[in-house]
């Protein structure tokens, strides 16, 4: 093999590195989207410098555009500004199958598909994507974020309230994902808490609730790793 495509999560650079030198793929490339951008939006090229092909997401598709934005004003960001990750083009999807309002929370009136990615643009054109602006999973007493892992770039953990006077113990919560999901769903940690820690508008603060699970899990070193 002498190429191919890194996606699917974060990716930790030192494992990209890897890839090239011990896989021998030189041409190894990064693509980023989602399965509402079918499914991609960036990605490097072949014949970028290594530095750009495993510390970026690339640059955008030909015929796509794609640009970050203040998540409050939707104004656009200057380079190197964290902000979320906005694309539009002929890549991204018609809608949600019968969600028109699903839809038209993730499909703004000028056809911006907003990812929910907190991502910045470097001043060569190339995007990092940095963190998530908001939740893929929340269903009631139950948050899923992701947590550093330096081998996979993240991994999952499930942070739950039990109703009163229920108990559980993770093995039972993993078994009963495992009766219901696939293997591969299966959150790798599993934490029971009494609340979530929120702002004053009373919307979760996911990135404290990563900042807890590091200290708590002992992820510190993982989570002192670069990821593209």
């Amino acid at each position: 093999m002498r190429t191919g495509i890194m996606a699917g999560s974060p990716c930790p650079i030192a494992v990209m590195r890897d890839v090239v030198e011990k896989m021998h793929m030189p041409e190894i490339v990064i693509v980023y989207g989602q399965t509402e951008a079918s499914p991609g939006c960036t990605m490097s090229r072949t014949t970028d410098p290594l530095e750009v092909r495993v510390a970026t997401v690339g640059s955008a598709f030909p015929e796509i555009e794609c640009k970050i934005v203040d998540p409050e004003t939707g104004e656009d960001c200057p380079d190197e500004v964290i902000g979320e990750f906005v694309a539009r083009g002929y890549n991204i999807m018609k809608g949600y199958y019968k969600m028109p309002k699903a839809t038209a929370s993730a499909i703004d009136k000028d056809g911006w598909l907003h990812t929910g990615d907190l991502a910045c643009r470097t001043p060569e054109g190339n995007y990092r994507i940095t963190g998530r602006l908001k939740d893929m999973i929340i269903r009631g007493g139950v948050q899923v974020i992701g947590v550093p892992d330096k081998a996979m770039g993240e991994e999952i953990m499930a942070c739950i309230i039990l109703k009163e006077g229920e108990t559980m113990t993770v093995e039972e919560m993993k078994q009963y994902v495992l009766d219901h999901m696939a293997k591969h769903k299966v959150p790798k940690y599993i934490d029971f808490v009494d609340g979530f820690p929120m702002n004053d508008a009373g919307k979760i603060q996911k990135y404290k609730m990563r900042e807890m699970a590091v200290e708590k899990l002992g992820l510190q070193k993982d989570a002192a790793i670069e990821t593209a």
